[in-house]
């Protein structure tokens, strides 16, 4: 049982030492690293930037009440109470304002059983017994009314609930006596693992004044021993119990917790919400007024000098924080006189894009279209012509205009043939520029067949390569209206065969 009490008590009342309190802030610039409050206000953790005394020793005296055992001291047999002694002394380490370190000493003896052991036993069968104890332990202290006082709480308190749990060794020597006499029924000695122990419980401090507080305490001490009470061993006939079973008790004591230090206030009465009110409160009540821009707003941007980086803005730009005129489109020319905003343009056409004649527009998009395929004796373009297409587009959306796309074919084959697939692949041209954006109404298309070819038929076809094209013409808006879009029906024309003369019968 001692050690599966040990390794739950150290899993239950080890806490996490991580914590540090307030210090007094520096102004040397320097930013924080990823361990501080998060402020570049803030100074070394040292002994000379504390500001709250976190130490204090701690004495006290009560009575311990055996309460769970064979014996014990709670109306036991003879219906009475039987009150031993206790004293403590402690040394206090506060690392919050609502958490702390005790590392404390206990000694005492408690009392239990049909009598006191100072008395002659009353008869054969009543058996009294105590039990002188020496205890150092470790404890956890926690402060409840920090962590539980109220926000909207503005005064100051003089009254504060701590919680304590913690682990240490136990020595005891356990006497019994009966009609026969007393005699020592077991000991054991302190920093052994069948020693340890652990006690919990609450106390309530009043503050008398910044050196001294008053302290009220109740213990519960589970000494994982059931020898503790004097029964003897498992043969006793006043230990009734299994091994496993502990012998328990209360102990009252009343205390006084001196506050070392050089400082006005101890940590552990410290309220950060009290300081934060105060300092409210102060900002609240001063009469001050705040000078603002100190150096002025000499450009009226809204933006004052102390931190304008450009100081003469034109009056009527708009700016961003830093003062700086804005340009949305990063083009040299702030908005204020950016004709084109979202669009960059040269300064000299105020912001934005120069267009070009659309004459030299038709140009560069036929030069641009002039390596356009199709599919043989089709008007489906072929895929590698996609890049070619996307330029072309791009150049008209740019800079605009009305444009007629004429198809061309060489002059070898089917006049008829060759007009109906000049005009089918100029429309499809069409078609794919505006799939890529262009204006519908920006582009029509018409085919002229062989009509303009000028490679003979006798040219190889290299040569009649020359012929195969699609030109692009602009077009004045007084002309524009009309043109058709396209010069052909939808109605495929097949391609014209030569007829083969019958062959005559053999007579």
């Amino acid at each position: 049982m001692k050690l599966s009490l040990a390794i739950a008590v150290l899993a239950l009342t080890m806490p996490a030492i991580s914590y540090a309190q307030d210090s007094a802030a520096t102004t040397d610039g320097k930013y924080p690293n990823t361990f501080s409050s998060g402020s570049a206000n803030v100074s070394p953790f040292t002994q000379q930037s504390k500001r709250f005394n976190d130490w204090s020793i701690s004495v006290g005296a009560g009575v311990p009440l055996m309460q769970s055992a064979d014996l014990t001291s709670i109306k036991n047999g003879n219906g009475k109470n039987l009150f031993g002694y206790s004293a403590y002394v402690s040394i206090d380490k506060a690392i919050t304002h609502a958490f702390g370190i005790n590392l404390q000493y206990d000694r005492g003896e408690t009392r239990q059983g049909w009598f006191n052991t100072k008395d002659a036993a009353p008869d054969a069968t009543a058996v009294g017994a105590r039990t002188q104890y020496d205890a150092i332990s470790i404890l956890g202290d926690v402060n409840f009314s920090n962590l539980l006082r109220r926000v909207d709480n503005h005064s100051p308190y003089r009254w504060a609930l701590h919680g304590y749990a913690g682990i240490g060794t136990i020595a005891y020597r356990a006497y019994q006596k009966d009609s026969k006499g007393q005699s020592l029924m077991t000991e054991v000695k302190p920093f052994q693992l069948g020693s340890m122990f652990m006690q919990t419980g609450a106390g309530l401090k009043f503050k008398v004044n910044r050196r001294i507080d008053i302290e009220g305490r109740l213990m519960y001490v589970i000494t994982g021993d059931d020898e503790f009470d004097g029964g003897g061993d498992k043969y006793s006939a006043v230990n009734r119990r299994e091994e496993q079973v502990s012998d328990n008790f209360f102990n009252a004591t009343l205390g006084l917790s001196f506050k070392l230090g050089k400082h006005e206030s101890h940590l552990m009465w410290h309220d950060p919400l009290q300081e934060i009110y105060y300092k409210l409160d102060v900002l609240a009540n001063k009469n001050q007024d705040i000078e603002v821009c100190k150096k002025g707003d000499a450009d009226n941007d809204g933006v004052c000098d102390d931190w304008d980086r450009q100081l003469d803005t034109p009056a009527g730009a708009r700016v961003d924080g830093a003062g700086v005129a804005l340009d949305t489109d990063l083009d040299g020319v702030i908005d204020l006189y950016d004709k084109c905003v979202t669009v960059p343009g040269p300064v000299e056409n105020n912001g934005c894009p120069v267009k070009k004649d659309n004459k030299e527009t038709a140009v560069e998009v036929e030069k641009t279209l002039k390596d356009i395929y199709f599919n043989f004796n089709k008007a489906t373009i072929r895929p590698e012509s996609n890049s070619k297409l996307d330029l072309a587009a791009s150049i008209i959306k740019e800079n605009g205009g009305n444009y007629l796309l004429t198809g061309h074919t060489d002059i070898k084959g089917n006049a008829a043939y060759n007009l109906r697939l000049s005009k089918e692949r100029a429309a499809a041209v069409v078609g794919a520029l505006e799939t890529r954006g262009v204006n519908d109404n920006a582009l029509k298309s018409k085919g002229v067949g062989s009509a303009e070819a000028t490679i003979p038929a006798s040219a190889s076809d290299a040569e009649r390569l020359a012929d195969r094209k699609v030109t692009v013409r602009f077009i004045e808006s007084s002309e524009w209206n009309s043109i058709q879009k396209k010069d052909y029906e939808d109605a495929p024309v097949k391609k014209a065969t030569k007829k083969v003369p019958a062959k005559k019968k053999k007579k």
